[in-house]
């Protein structure tokens, strides 16, 4: 049979690399990893990972058992958590989101959640998509609020709800020459100095410009829209801010992108065990009926 802590030291192994780097993590010594490893090794008789100069890669075998360790791992936490409910009597729910999609949508989302499950208790964690996916995937958190721009998210077991989609306008000073333009296409503007609020908005717009043939001029980089937004108030530049970012500003004008119109699509990931539970279907739906 094999051994779920074995299990565990293939999983930190790849994920570090290294066995010296999963021995720190798990607080164990390099030989403890070693033989840990090899002990697996015996048990399902292949080779799991390969040792070279530049650090330890896995086998195909190894990428199985790295796959189904992090699947019981998963369930041993719903388990635990079940079981936590169940002998306290208080219910729990963990979310991940996103900065803005988390200002603009879960506080009504929250507020139905408190009223019709008054007895559960709710964590918020700020985490980007690539980094709340894997926490509902391994059952750290039981929903995430997340958004799709550019790149299709990785959804290896989990599902993606569709909440609503999230298009970019350009935010300029209301005293710029084109501040009373009805659309702009991002050429309208490419001898502008740029704010960048994310990074995979300055990823977006260094491509598009390159695709255009044009360089783009950049004043400040943030990963905060809002803070983005004060510091176009402020001349420092123009920026590319999502509908849910916008900010009221009697100084400033959001102007539509003209077509094919950037949109951040955001939706609501799930795993398929945690929608068994009744507090995540009313907080995935007051989340999908919120806009």
């Amino acid at each position: 049979m094999i051994d779920v802590q074995r299990l565990r030291v293939l999983t930190e192994v790849a994920r570090h690399g290294s066995f010296s780097k999963a021995a720190a993590a798990l607080l164990l010594t390099p030989s403890a990893v070693s033989q840990q490893i090899a002990a697996l090794e015996r048990t399902v008789g292949t080779e799991v990972v390969l040792r070279g100069a530049r650090g330890v890669t896995l086998t195909d075998a190894g990428r199985l058992l790295v796959e189904a360790g992090e699947t019981i791992s998963a369930e041993l936490r719903h388990t635990e958590a079940a079981l936590t409910r169940l002998a306290s009597g208080v219910d729990t729910i963990t979310v991940a989101t996103f900065s803005t999609g988390g200002r603009h949508l879960l506080p009504r989302a929250l507020a139905r959640l408190a009223a019709e499950h008054p007895n559960v208790e709710i964590t918020v964690v700020e985490r980007e998509p690539e980094d709340s996916i894997p926490l509902v995937r391994s059952g750290s958190a039981d929903l995430a609020l997340v958004y799709e721009f550019d790149k299709p998210l990785p959804l290896e077991k989990v599902t993606l709800l569709p909440v609503m989609s999230d298009p970019m306008s350009l935010v300029l000073r209301r005293d710029h020459p084109l501040a009373k333009r009805k659309s702009l296409s991002l050429n309208d503007v490419a001898d502008d100095r740029w704010v960048f609020g994310c990074s995979k908005t300055s990823a977006f717009l260094h491509g598009y410009a390159a695709d255009s043939g044009f360089s783009l001029r950049v004043s400040a980089s943030t990963t905060d829209y809002f803070f983005a937004q004060a510091l176009v108030e402020a001349g420092v530049g123009i920026a590319l801010i999502p509908l849910v970012a916008l900010r009221e500003s009697a100084d400033l004008v959001a102007i539509p992108v003209e077509r094919p119109r950037p949109t951040r699509r955001i939706g609501v990931v799930v795993a398929p065990r945690a929608r068994r539970r009744a507090p995540v279907v009313t907080l995935v739906n007051a989340l999908r009926s919120a806009t």
